[in-house]
């Protein structure tokens, strides 16, 4: 009797001691005031903003990054250009398949390939304006900033460049693979790296203002909203800073199961009251965005890569299983879910009253944001869809750019 107490004590022990190691291993982050490995090469002058180029009347919205805004929220739900038309306005392809979507404004786009180029395209004709290689691949959307743009690269760099010929302006080399898409904010270009940093950029120079040490590997795009920047890492925390002094205002850790944390492929989003992300074991995460508190937790089928959509009061979300689901913001209660038979792993996007998504199976729909009925449906795909300003979809495809009226404009 005494020897099976025993056994049973040493067991016991044995598990609150791996329960103990598990919450003691958490990685602590810190401001990096020595900034290892990191080098500038900095701007000295002043750049005068480029002379727009002619546009496509009603076209003025742009959309500067990924996400559609700072917040990445991926979502224009007042748009009304409708579905898109049949008939393409122009199509464009590219070196290598593009992984996330382009950017926009002033009747120009920019995006980035795998392969390694930055292009500048002529919105209404899809005619590159010129081309840019910085080094390295470049597996994420650049980031419109005044007269700059701004890429990341897994060279471990980001550059601005300037919009009216491509050339350089300012770069920053990290210690790691830069796959974060930059975000610019009042002057301050926001971006992850694999080395775990956070870093706060002065957009005209490329100063690093501050740099945080999330203590794990970023691959997501930071959401700024108020004075906060927050992103998540692959050590399974959702990170939150004061975006003017790089200062920690909440970290909260995510775990998938007794022994094991979450790992975070996806961005978060945020609608400014809770922050979202889905984990790669698909498990969808909503915090409090003020007190990184747990406000919710749901599931995606499979594995989980896609950075949530947030629309009115919805959050959209797409796993391995071939199903996108749409959840209620407030609760996390699932409102519907849409089977199409592919992989999804790039993020959805809201336009007007649709949801667009591709899937690995080079597919693409618009499921109508209510119900989750399919509306349309594209023989092409692959990753995120695309954008759409007022009158006009710009999707990346398949390594293709293909331009759409919306039908509601198509005759405008």
């Amino acid at each position: 009797m005494i020897a099976a107490v025993a056994a049973v004590v040493v067991v016991l022990s044995g598990l609150t001691a791996a329960v103990w190691f598990t919450t003691q291993d958490r990685p602590k982050g810190a401001l990096d005031t020595e900034l290892e490995g990191v080098t500038v090469s900095e701007g000295t002058t002043s750049m005068p903003l480029p002379t727009p180029t002619p546009e496509a009347a009603g076209d003025r919205h742009c959309w500067l990054n990924f996400g559609g805004d700072p917040r990445r929220s991926l979502a224009r739900p007042s748009a009304v250009l409708s579905l898109p038309a049949r008939k393409l306005l122009w199509t464009r392809g590219l070196e290598s398949y593009i992984e996330f979507p382009p950017v926009y404004c002033d009747g120009e786009l920019y995006v980035n390939s795998f392969a390694g180029t930055t292009y500048a395209l002529e919105a209404e004709t899809g005619k590159i304006r010129w081309q840019r290689r910085v080094g390295g691949t470049l597996p994420s959307s650049p980031a419109i900033d005044g007269p700059r743009v701004i890429v990341s690269s897994q060279a471990g760099t980001v550059t601005a460049l300037d919009r009216k010929t491509g050339r350089s302006i300012w770069q920053v080399r990290t210690a790691g693979k830069v796959e974060s898409s930059p975000v610019v904010v009042e002057g301050t270009v926001f971006f992850g790296s694999h080395d775990g940093r956070l870093f706060a950029v002065r957009s005209t120079t490329g100063r690093i203002l501050w740099a945080y040490d999330t203590g794990g590997r970023v691959n997501a795009s930071p959401s700024v909203f108020g004075e906060r920047v927050c992103v998540t890492t692959y050590a399974g925390s959702f990170v939150c800073i004061d975006r003017a002094t790089g200062r920690e205002l909440w970290t909260t850790y995510l775990k998938r199961d007794t022994f094991r944390y979450e790992s975070f492929y996806a961005s978060p989003s945020t609608d400014g009251v809770r922050i979202y992300s889905v984990a790669r074991s698909g498990k969808v995460v909503a915090l409090d965005a003020s007190s990184g508190r747990m406000a919710w937790t749901a599931r995606v089928g499979g594995l989980g890569y896609t950075t949530p959509a947030v629309a009115e009061g919805r959050v959209f979300a797409g796993g391995f299983d071939g199903r996108l689901r749409a959840f209620r913001a407030t609760s996390g209660s699932e409102l519907w879910s849409r089977w199409v038979g592919g992989r999804i792993l790039g993020a959805p996007v809201v336009i007007g009253e649709f949801v667009f998504f591709s899937t690995l199976e080079k597919r693409t729909y618009a499921l109508r944001v209510s119900d989750g009925e399919i509306a349309w449906r594209l023989p092409l795909g692959r990753y995120s869809p695309g954008i759409a300003t007022e009158r006009t979809y710009f999707f990346s495809v398949n390594g293709r750019l293909l331009a759409m009226r919306g039908r509601d404009t198509s005759k405008r």
